[in-house]
């Protein structure tokens, strides 16, 4: 087998021998190959990717996804997210003049369509959902929770994960890479059920400037959040908002809090012995790690897929449910659009207690009058 870091490893050692003489061959090897081997194990681990032969264009088209992801998360501009797709590309194209590979798969429109790119104002142009395709999309999954209530535990879990995250992407205007975990940056962790208040209807994320930021939770988010919550049931706060399901994650995760809580192998086995690495989690308190900011935008294309919602014939990405918020407050006010999601949070999410109330207990009244809506 051809492996992708094989053949990444020719392709530099090819390129600083090439031209020894050339100006900047040396240089490009070097900037190249931070790039390339990135790539290579984001490949790996995302889409499990490990042969140069197995490389297709949906790869490609992730990855461009995945670099627009970072523009929006501020993590990247679009000019470096362009240098880094370029690099890949250029590589391609090597593999393709050595008879590699017959065809270039970054270098269709289906894949470069997904990078993220600017408008004459300097603001970042890409997919955003439109408010009828939000409601679609919402609504389609809100049914799929609810259709849902006779069904395993697990069934349940899943449906109403979706249906809370549709509606937090929707409603929030919080960022993926602020809910879901991004790999690469140990920061980026995933949201937990401790950064979420329910009382003042926010939820505490790492913002696009490095610091911790307040995101709008409305009722339209919290009232599925929470129908999510009770079912999810999670043993602590700690416990992120969207876990993973992957096994093999939550099982390396395990492992490695007993091994720090002082376990040694044997004892690690025993305690796994006749259970599963889910179970031993719930039992132990071990939070497991949040799905990826990949693994969201799969869920998302699945229940496009599933519920038949698209834009131009692509699924609704994480980052499109932001920029549609954005968009609207950019048609009112374009001096404020990228600020008012987070600036006027309190004002969009006021919670009235309602006194004289017999169990004492706090009530939303707008939650109240969306949960009275789904049990017609």
């Amino acid at each position: 087998m051809t492996t992708v870091e094989d053949t990444i490893e020719t392709y530099l050692e090819r390129k600083a021998v090439g031209d020894p003489d050339g100006p900047g061959a040396g240089t490009y090897a070097s900037n190249a190959e931070s790039i390339l081997r990135r790539w290579g194990e984001w490949l790996a681990r995302e889409h499990d990717v490990d042969s140069i032969f197995d490389l297709e264009t949906e790869h490609m088209r992730s990855y461009a996804a995945e670099l627009d992801e970072r523009t929006e998360a501020g993590t990247y501009t679009a000019s470096t997210a362009g240098t880094y797709y370029a690099v890949v590309r250029a590589f391609l194209s090597w593999c393709v003049h050595g008879g590699i590979l017959e065809t270039n798969p970054a270098a269709v429109d289906a894949a470069t369509e997904a990078l993220p790119t600017d408008d004459e104002n300097g603001r970042s142009r890409g997919q955003f959902w439109t408010s009828d395709q939000r409601r679609a999309l919402e609504s389609a999954v809100r049914e799929r929770a609810l259709e849902a209530t006779d069904a395993g535990r697990s069934e349940r879990i899943g449906r109403l994960r979706d249906y809370a995250m549709v509606a937090v992407l929707a409603h929030s205007g919080a960022r993926g890479a602020e809910l879901f975990r991004v790999p690469e940056d140990d920061r980026r962790t995933g949201a937990t059920w401790a950064d979420v208040d329910f009382y003042t209807g926010s939820i505490r994320v790492l913002g696009k400037s490095q610091r911790l930021e307040d995101a709008p939770l409305p009722a339209a988010a919290r009232t599925p959040l929470r129908r999510y919550r009770v079912v999810l049931d999670p043993p602590s706060n700690e416990w992120p908002l969207f876990p993973t399901r992957h096994a093999p994650s939550i099982a390396r995760r395990v492992r490695s809090v007993l091994a720090e809580r002082g376990h040694d192998e044997d004892e690690i086995d025993a305690i796994l012995e006749g259970t599963t690495a889910t179970e031993v989690a719930r039992e132990r308190s071990i939070a497991p790690p949040a799905i990826t900011t990949e693994g969201a935008r799969s869920i998302l294309r699945r229940l496009c897929e599933t519920v038949d919602v698209d834009v131009d014939g692509d699924y609704l990405k994480p980052h499109g449910a932001r920029r549609g918020l954005e968009e609207e407050l950019y048609r009112r006010d374009p001096t404020t659009a990228q600020t008012a999601l987070r600036e006027t949070f309190l004002e969009q999410s006021i919670v009235v207690v309602e006194e004289g109330h017999e169990s004492g207990i706090e009530l939303e009244t707008e939650d109240v009058v969306d949960e009275q809506a789904a049990d017609e």
